[in-house]
């Protein structure tokens, strides 16, 4: 009943801001530059799993970088710009489910490896450096244990939960249901996006209040801005969000003692959407895990975006190849 509840209250706020005419003009005009434009600069390669869509850039050693939930190739290349280094060529894939693509039969973390892999065949990249934020970090994972000789680093950032971890250690910042209820179509995220932004902001562990946020500088308050509207249309990413639970599957878990490739771990210990257990954890069962534990900065490691990136890129050069 609460969760009902919620739900109600979400959509009655909606209908409370979108009383005027104006706004559901609005809507409907940002929408149609949202449909048109979230598959907009993105390239597809033909695989077995069917064609998975990509946005790609740089120069250099190549990185495959994997979003996390709720977001496709536009996410990915956010992160990419923003903490990959300017001396790699980044590839951002679309998961399953993501950039409107429907979910295969087998929607499991072991297949989504194995597309990934065959992604990387159709780009004839035989060994690359993968970088992941949230819940890309456990495809990374398997990706990296399935194929111990194409993945050269890896580097994990707010690492979501993952078989054999569960999710009850995630206290997000909002009910879980009003997430749901936001994801349910473009409506909702709009409203809160377009007439409550602070709200959507805290959401995703980016309160304009938090500290970080209030810290940070021009590039990473427009991150901010770029990572929240790259969200919609949440209908073109709503099946991947439903399968997002295949991470903590317990048939699947992640092949932690396989997984030969050093680790760079980022996580910060105010995150209130990943837990900072599973970033301990993989420290912890990695054969060669580095674990950088930032005082601050949330989910989306706010206030860190300049030093990171330069760590990262120190990361990327000892271990990734110019002929990778």
């Amino acid at each position: 009943m609460a969760s009902r509840a919620r739900k109600v209250a979400l959509w009655g706020l909606v209908a409370a801001l979108l009383g005027g005419g104006w706004a559901w003009a609005a809507y409907r005009a940002d929408m149609r530059q949202h449909r048109a434009g979230f598959t907009e600069g993105t390239f597809s390669a033909p695989t077995r799993h069917g064609e998975i869509l990509y946005r790609t850039g740089g120069t250099g050693p190549a990185v495959l970088v994997i979003h996390g939930a709720g977001g496709g190739t536009e996410q990915g290349a956010l992160i990419a710009r923003a903490l990959a280094g300017d001396a790699v060529r980044w590839i951002a894939p679309a998961r399953f489910g993501y950039d409107g693509a429907a979910l295969p039969a087998d929607a499991s973390m072991p297949a989504q490896a194995r597309a990934l892999a065959d992604l990387l065949d159709a780009l004839d990249l035989p060994r690359v450096g993968v970088m992941a934020i949230s819940g890309g970090v456990p495809a990374a994972l398997h990706l990296a244990g399935a194929q111990p000789d194409r993945v050269a680093a890896l580097v994990l950032l707010s690492s979501a939960p993952f078989a054999p971890l569960s999710a009850e250690e995630q206290a997000t910042p909002l009910p879980v249901a009003l997430y749901d209820a936001l994801f349910a179509s473009d409506l909702p995220y709009w409203a809160m996006l377009r007439l409550a932004p602070g709200l959507l902001r805290r959401a995703f562990d980016a309160a304009p209040d938090a500290a970080p946020v209030a810290d940070a500088d021009p590039a990473e308050e427009a991150f901010v801005e770029a990572m929240l509207a790259a969200f919609l249309p949440v209908t073109a990413r709503r099946a991947g969000v439903a399968n997002e639970g295949a991470a903590i599957d317990p048939r699947h878990p992640a092949p932690l003692d396989a997984i030969a490739s050093p680790a760079l771990i980022v996580h910060a210990r105010d995150d209130t959407i990943a837990p900072v257990a599973s970033a301990r954890f993989l420290q912890e069962n990695l054969p060669d895990a580095e674990l950088l534990l930032l005082p601050e900065g949330g989910h989306l490691l706010l206030g860190h975006h300049a030093p990171l990136r330069n760590r990262i890129a120190a990361f990327w050069q000892a271990h990734l190849d110019e002929a990778d």
